[in-house]
């Protein structure tokens, strides 16, 4: 039994190490993948792209009369596991690229704890446009922007889909509970003809702000790791 303990203890302190590693004092913005081109059907690519336009031409918008560009999404269209975040804050307004701040270094590092990466993941938000001052999207902006989330993700079509706090909770498993309640349990839901299978898990801003949390959030990363592995992917 103490040998038991000890592992987990371990293996905690690990985690621990590996996401927690240089995070206060590097600030700098990381520049993603710009560039890359990943092989994916023509068919998905003009969905994408389409999808893509169809947000652009958004009226009347203040999200969007606010920001400085849309943040679409980053990592690999051709990926069976999908992270969704709130929306995107002032490096990711500067960059057009989701999670390039310090939650964006956190979240690489709990990708990094379950053997994962941007190459092998497709990541976007709720809302593509920076809220003012980093705020919460309100419930009517979540609303107008929740057509082109379930459609983009009926597009990518996710085996995991993971969401990550609770306003990606809330919007697209409609679920007021708070999510320490929601948090570690999967949940089968169905977007478009996708059918996946859902996880929700604090967000890296959030884990910043409350650290006693990434003990929970480790228990997380060990479902998708363990599902990862049932489904082959």
């Amino acid at each position: 039994m103490l040998k038991k303990i000890n592992t987990k203890t371990i293996k905690l302190l690990k985690f621990y190490k590996l996401i927690n590693y240089n995070l206060i004092y590097n600030n700098k913005v990381i520049n993603r993948y710009k560039n890359k081109n990943y092989e994916i059907s023509s068919d998905k690519a003009k969905k994408l792209e389409k999808l893509k336009n169809n947000i652009s031409e958004i009226k009347n918008c203040e999200l969007k009369k606010n920001a400085s560009q849309m943040v679409f999404s980053d990592g690999n269209p051709k990926a069976n596991i999908m992270l969704i975040g709130e929306g995107p804050g002032a490096n990711e307004d500067k960059e057009g690229i989701p999670f390039v701040g310090r939650a964006g270094i956190l979240l690489d590092k709990m990708l990094a704890s379950i053997n994962l990466d941007r190459k092998k993941v497709y990541i976007s938000n709720v809302v593509n446009y920076r809220p003012p001052e980093n705020r919460r999207p309100t419930d009517e902006e979540i609303k107008r922007y929740l057509p082109f989330i379930t459609q983009h993700i009926a597009i990518i079509s996710p085996k995991i889909l993971v969401l990550m706090g609770s306003t990606a909770m809330n919007a697209l498993v409609e679920n007021e509970e708070v999510i320490s309640k929601v948090r570690g349990k999967w949940i089968e839901k169905q977007f478009g003809n996708c059918k996946t299978s859902v996880i929700v898990t604090f967000h890296p801003a959030f884990l910043m702000r409350q650290p006693a949390q990434k003990k929970m959030a480790w228990v997380d990363l060990k479902m998708i790791r363990d599902k990862k592995a049932k489904l082959k992917i």
